[in-house]
C-alpha cells in the first residue's frame, strides 16, 4: 500500500479532485475534442457522435490535415496574424507608460489619491458592449468627441473605424482606456513591495526623482513588468469584443481581422468547426511560443533582488 508520508500528493489527491474534475471536465476535455474536430470537416449542423459513435464520425468527416494546409494557404488568415501583430506594436508602447504612470498616482495618499483609484479603475468594471458602444460615438467622424477636439486645434480628425488606416488605432485607443486601469494595479502591489530604505538611501546621495525612478523604481519593478508582459501578449492576441463591436465584420477591407475574431466568425457563422478548430491550435502555438521565448529571455533583464 502507498503510505501517504511518503508520497505527500497522495495525501492531497482529495482536496484536489474537486478542482481537477473540474478542470479534466471544462479544459482538458475540451482541448481534446477540439483538437480531434481539427482534423475533420465537421460543420457543427449535425450531431457531434465523436464519443458515442467514434468510428462513424471519423468515417464520415475525417480530413486529416486538409484544415490546416487550408490555413497555412488563406491569405485571410496572415491578414489576421498581421493585424493582431499591428495591434501589438501600438498597444504595448501605449499601455506600458499610462498604467506604470496611473501606479504612480495611486501610490499617493490623501482624497485626491482615492478619487482617482475609483476613475482610474471604472473601465474596468465596465463592461466591453457599454465601452465599445461609447467609443463607437467618440470616434465617429461626424459628431465624435475626439474629431470635435481635434478640431479645436485646427486639426481634422480621420475617419477612424471606417478608414483601412485609422480603424486598427481606434480600437488601440479604446483597449488603453479599458486596460490601464487594470495593469496599473498590477504595478501598484509590486510599488508597494519595494523597500523604502532604496528610496532613502538615493535622497542621501542628492538623487533626483528621475534618477530614483529609472536607477531605482524600473529595475525593482521588472518581475511585475514581466508578469504584465506575458498577460498583455496573451490577451492581444485574443482580441475579440471591441473588435466585434466597434468594426463588425471585420472592419474596412478587412483592416481588423484578427485570430480570435476570425475563428469565431468561421465556427459560428459559416459553421467551418474543423477549420476554425485548427486555427484555434494553431493560435496556441503561437501564444505558446511567445510566451517561451519570453521566459526563457527574463533571466536578461528581470531583477529578482529587492
Amino acid at each position: 500500500m502507498i503510505s501517504a508520508k511518503r508520497f505527500p500528493v497522495f495525501a492531497a489527491l482529495p482536496f484536489l479532485l474537486p478542482s481537477l474534475a473540474g478542470f479534466v471536465l471544462f479544459s482538458f476535455g475540451p482541448m481534446v475534442v477540439s483538437l480531434l474536430v481539427s482534423v475533420s470537416n465537421w460543420d457543427a449542423l449535425h450531431e457531434l457522435t465523436l464519443f458515442s459513435h467514434p468510428s462513424a464520425f471519423f468515417a464520415e468527416y475525417f480530413a486529416g490535415f486538409e484544415n490546416y494546409k487550408k490555413l497555412f494557404t488563406s491569405a485571410e488568415f496572415y491578414q489576421a496574424l498581421k493585424n493582431t501583430l499591428r495591434f501589438m506594436l501600438f498597444y504595448i508602447p501605449l499601455i506600458l507608460p499610462f498604467s506604470i504612470a496611473a501606479s504612480l498616482i495611486l501610490t499617493r495618499g490623501g482624497r485626491a489619491g482615492a478619487v482617482f483609484r475609483v476613475i482610474c479603475y471604472i473601465p474596468v468594471i465596465t463592461s466591453w458592449v457599454a465601452g465599445a458602444l461609447i467609443w463607437r460615438w467618440v470616434l465617429s467622424p461626424e459628431y465624435g468627441i475626439l474629431n470635435s477636439l481635434l478640431a479645436l486645434i485646427g486639426v481634422k480628425g480621420p475617419a477612424w473605424l471606417q478608414s483601412e488606416t485609422w480603424a486598427m488605432p481606434g480600437i488601440v485607443l479604446a483597449s488603453v482606456w479599458k486596460d490601464t486601469g487594470y495593469f496599473a494595479l498590477m504595478f501598484f502591489s509590486g510599488l508597494i513591495g519595494i523597500d523604502k530604505s532604496c528610496y532613502e538611501a538615493a535622497d542621501l546621495d542628492g538623487a533626483n526623482a528621475p534618477r530614483k525612478f529609472f536607477h531605482i523604481t524600473l529595475p525593482l519593478l521588472t518581475p511585475t513588468l514581466f508578469f504584465v508582459l506575458i498577460i498583455i501578449l496573451i490577451s492581444s492576441f485574443q482580441l475579440f469584443p471591441q473588435v466585434v463591436i466597434m468594426t463588425p465584420d471585420g472592419g474596412p477591407g478587412g483592416s481588423t481581422y484578427v485570430m480570435v475574431e476570425r475563428i469565431y466568425v468561421h465556427a459560428f457563422r459559416y459553421y467551418e468547426m474543423g477549420y476554425a478548430a485548427a486555427m484555434s491550435w494553431i493560435l496556441f502555438i503561437i501564444i505558446f511560443t511567445f510566451t517561451a521565448v519570453q521566459m526563457k529571455l527574463q533571466n536578461r533583464w528581470v531583477n529578482y533582488d529587492r
